[in-house]
């Protein structure tokens, strides 16, 4: 069931109409109920996977709630990492390890055929294998107290706008958000409206029609020429955060029409002026996740200049790892990592300087670290390294060669005036958060954005790039 599928839609109201008719505990069990349905609807199998491995998280903090002994609660701390980890591992990573593996002993002269399984990899799993592990590892720290309530749990792991593609909701924001009453906020429920609408023009209006001309190009690298790749690099870059973001508004907003709050995932990322800003705005969720549980457990701050580049690199050499079993999502992140350092050590700026330097700086940054991170998506695209390469090197001779190639207008119309409008709003929280404006106004926008949604819309179903991970 995807959010741009009609059934997603009348699945909503029906939830929405019967959440507002019931109180707390029954609103619970029905956010439960619906969200089991919801994810069973692509695959039961992946609902029994999802219950029994998120069910071993609640057992787990419940036990390490009842001892003392820090000892112990390590131990089943180690009890919940091995079992979230080992069946993501299993799932995602077991076939790209078992061939690097085989690569490794041929390298040494011995033969090996490596065990390749035929599995399906679960939606979601990277997201709610994430989510669980914040709650057993705050539990750990002393951070909350293990919630006692399985229902209340699982209203937190499954709540179904944010299930299959986040963002990752923290146990200690969102899970007390379940304990308490909730009562319908008609100005909520109303800016949740506006960013729904607001992801599906992101969806179906610029992503959807930005994939066939990128998926033209990196699907026949071998034919496609340098000027065609660049455009089809810009267009991607537009495509996959409209594409993730817009997930994310929709998650968001509908999350808000049963006036719960999921955390912000995008803080318009490409008007960021070093990469490190960037990572402060895009998939905010996930880079909070690292931050918390993995570059903090490695010393963060605290430890000398050269650690710290030491723990930041591992970051994001993970946050590659995470996204896939491939090569080019590593080279991603570590292309990321060594950006980042690049601005941390030799490019030093605070928000506050950033912002009070002259337009034509601020706009030279900005293209700088937008073209920085667009180079950094041809890795992320492309299905293979040396198809990687191959785009890189035919865009240098492109260039190099100085005849441009054709102008892909569409390309360029939709980014310019996606990051003026981006600009323009830059202040919300929101790109749609028109509320300020004059309601003869406010009305003609919601009416227009819904008749460009119905006939722009790309008619062919294109899932969400981050189903994929």
């Amino acid at each position: 069931m995807s959010f741009t599928t009609p059934v997603f839609l009348v699945f909503l109201a029906v939830v929405w109409v019967a959440y507002w008719s019931l109180r707390r505990r029954a609103q619970n069990l029905l956010i439960v109920c619906a969200s089991f349905v919801f994810y069973a609807w692509w695959d039961w199998r992946f609902l029994i996977l999802l219950i029994g491995t998120t069910g071993i998280d609640y057992a787990v903090a419940l036990k390490m709630g009842r001892e003392d002994d820090k000892k112990l609660r390590r131990r089943w701390l180690l009890v919940s990492l091995a079992s979230n980890l080992g069946v993501l591992g299993f799932f995602k990573y077991f076939n790209f390890f078992s061939q690097q593996f085989a690569h490794l002993l041929g390298a040494f002269g011995l033969a090996a055929d490596p065990v390749v399984l035929s599995v399906i990899l679960p939606l979601g799993i990277s997201f709610y294998t994430f989510q669980a592990l914040s709650y057993t590892i705050d539990v750990y720290r002393g951070r909350m107290k293990p919630v006692h309530d399985i229902v209340q749990y699982f209203c937190f792991i499954s709540f179904f706008p944010h299930l299959v593609a986040g963002p990752i909701n923290f146990a200690k924001d969102l899970l007390q958000q379940f304990e308490q009453e909730r009562h319908f906020d008609i100005k909520e429920a109303t800016d949740g409206l506006r960013q729904v609408l607001l992801g599906y023009f992101k969806k179906m209006v610029v992503a959807d029609n930005l994939a066939p001309y990128v998926n033209a190009a990196f699907g026949d690298t071998a034919h496609a020429g340098g000027w065609q790749l660049l455009w089809a690099t810009y267009g991607f870059a537009f495509q996959i955060y409209c594409d993730f973001s817009g997930y994310t508004d929709i998650a968001i907003g509908s999350a808000k029409l049963f006036n719960l709050h999921l955390m912000r995932n995008f803080s318009y990322p490409y008007l960021s002026q070093s990469v490190p800003e960037f990572w402060r705005r895009w998939h905010i969720s996930l880079t909070t996740w690292f931050r918390e549980y993995v570059y903090i457990s490695l010393g963060g701050n605290r430890t000398s200049k050269g650690r710290q580049a030491f723990n930041i690199m591992i970051v994001f050499l993970l946050s590659g790892l995470w996204h896939g079993a491939n090569w080019t999502f590593i080279v991603w992140g570590a292309l990321h990592g060594l950006f980042y350092l690049g601005f941390w050590l030799l490019w030093p700026r605070s928000s506050e300087e950033s912002e009070a330097a002259p337009w034509f700086v601020r706009l030279f940054r900005i293209l700088l670290t937008f073209n920085l991170v667009s180079f950094a998506w041809i890795f992320f695209r492309a299905p293979s390294l040396s198809q990687a390469w191959e785009v890189i090197s035919k865009i240098g001779a492109a260039i190099a060669a100085g005849h441009p190639g054709r102008f892909q207008s569409q390309i360029l119309v939709v980014a310019a005036a996606f990051c003026l409008w981006e600009w323009m709003n830059r202040r919300h929280s929101h790109a749609f958060d028109v509320a300020r404006w004059r309601p003869a106004a406010r009305w003609a926008f919601y009416y227009a954005m819904v008749f460009v949604v119905i006939g722009c819309a790309n008619l062919n179903y294109i899932p969400f790039i981050y189903f994929n991970f």
